[in-house]
């Protein structure tokens, strides 16, 4: 019945969509999708102002509560963790439910989490917040590349990747700006509360303004076809890939390990950044606001950069994998400076480099979640995406450890700076021995 049924609907979505479009006259392509890009923006802002409000407030909260370095790590892996827990079936879930449910269920349960660290008083009660948080955030994501994969074809997938990935950028640029001015005025529970906040209203906006394509009436005829016009896009759509099937497949292994090698790294300018400006340059809650906001102004240019210069070569005519293989090339090879960064005794030249990596980095992951739509139907991405988000997740529990043993027994940035610049290198090696060629997947 299961079989019968899948293979019904499969049949069905490309009659619908030839019916939609046979049925409305010619009309120029309209701009629906960018709409829905702005909302998984608006999500990803979100989240991000989440993740980092304890990065900010670790100065403040160690003083309070004496946390140890060690003690701090230990908060970080707990995220890290469930995050990855929350991958091994968040995909999957969402794939199941559909992005407009899956990704609603997510945005309430992390923004829950965010609210409930203003009631911690420990670094247990802190932990366990932080593993609610991490649960929810892992449905970010696979939600949000799922929904670039219903909405775009695969010449402006990584442009519109990159867009709302950079609200993570946005997120990390306005939490440094908002978070001292309410813990200097109102106290540091209450900018839990306030951000934790935000995304109740986002789930509003949501579920009034998205649905697939194919029922959202306000897209026009054009605009459908042009979502549709991948060869063999519709035949593919319902496609579904087990998980035991998924580890067998080299394609997926190669998003994977892309993510695992490069993801902890993000995390450490997300989660350490903060402290390394404290430690090494001196600068106060307040001193750090233009500093930060320099280094993610730098990271959001790079995510609309990186998206966009793929998008841009696919468009003149380069295949997929040269476009896709050249954006994640120019990015690795960005990173590298960051290694002199914890050794100049430039501050602004430090903060310069840690702009230019974390760019290069939001441009790679721009490109390498992209690759999911590029190689699975379009009803596998959450699920291929989750997959490579818990593998990136494991690296970021491996990270919180390793960052937190170094500053614990040497107190230096340096080895932890020289990981970051030859992370990226060694994972484009994989990306192109596992997917020589970017080929679709045979699911």
């Amino acid at each position: 019945m299961d079989v019968a049924r899948a293979q019904s609907s499969v049949s069905l979505k490309p009659t619908l969509v030839a019916e939609r479009i046979a049925s409305e006259p010619a009309s120029p392509i309209g701009g629906r999708r960018w709409l829905i890009c702005g909302l998984l923006f608006f999500a990803t802002t979100v989240n991000y102002m989440d993740r980092q409000v304890i990065a900010l407030l670790k100065p403040t909260l160690q003083i309070q509560f004496g946390w140890t370095e060690k003690g701090y790590g230990d908060i970080i892996f707990t995220f890290t963790l469930a995050y990855a827990v929350g991958l091994l079936f968040i995909g999957k879930l969402i794939d199941r439910l559909g992005t407009r449910k899956g990704f609603s269920l997510a945005v309430f349960v992390w923004s829950a989490a965010a609210m409930a660290h203003a009631a911690a008083s420990s670094v247990f009660q802190f932990a366990a917040a932080r593993f609610s948080l991490g649960l929810g955030e892992a449905g970010s994501f696979p939600a949000a590349v799922k929904a670039v994969a219903e909405w775009f074809p695969k010449r402006e997938r990584a442009l519109a990747t990159g867009l709302f990935n950079s609200g993570s950028n946005i997120g990390a640029i306005v939490t440094p700006l908002l978070v001292p001015w309410i813990t200097l005025r109102f106290g540091w529970r209450m900018a839990f509360i306030a951000t934790g906040a935000i995304g109740f209203f986002w789930i509003l906006c949501w579920l009034s303004l998205y649905h697939c394509p194919e029922e959202d009436k306000r897209v026009g005829a054009a605009e459908l076809a042009y979502i549709h016009s991948d060869p063999q896009d519709l035949e593919t759509a319902n496609v579904t890939v087990p998980w035991l099937t998924l580890l067998t497949l080299r394609q997926a292994w190669a998003i994977a390990l892309g993510k695992f090698f490069t993801d902890p790294i993000w995390w450490v300018y997300l989660f350490w950044m903060p402290d390394f400006l404290s430690r090494n340059l001196g600068l106060s809650l307040s001193g750090m606001r233009l500093p930060l906001s320099i280094i993610y102004s730098g990271a959001c240019v790079g995510s609309i950069g990186g998206g966009w210069l793929s998008s841009s070569l696919l468009k003149r005519g380069w295949t997929v994998n040269a476009s896709r293989k050249s954006a994640l090339l120019v990015c690795a090879l960005a990173v590298t400076p960051i290694m002199i960064a914890a050794r100049t005794t430039d501050a602004w030249l430090a903060v310069f480099l840690i702009a230019i990596a974390a760019g290069a980095h939001q441009g790679w992951s721009a490109n390498i979640y992209t690759l999911a739509s590029d190689m699975f139907p379009r009803n596998a991405v959450g699920s291929v995406v989750g997959f490579g988000t818990m593998a990136g997740a494991i690296g970021g529990m491996c990270i919180a450890q390793v960052v937190g043993y170094i500053l614990q027994h040497t107190g230096s940035y340096v080895p932890v700076f020289v990981m970051a610049g030859l992370a990226y290198l060694i994972a484009f090696g994989f990306v192109q021995v596992l997917a020589p060629r970017l080929k679709s997947a045979e699911v």
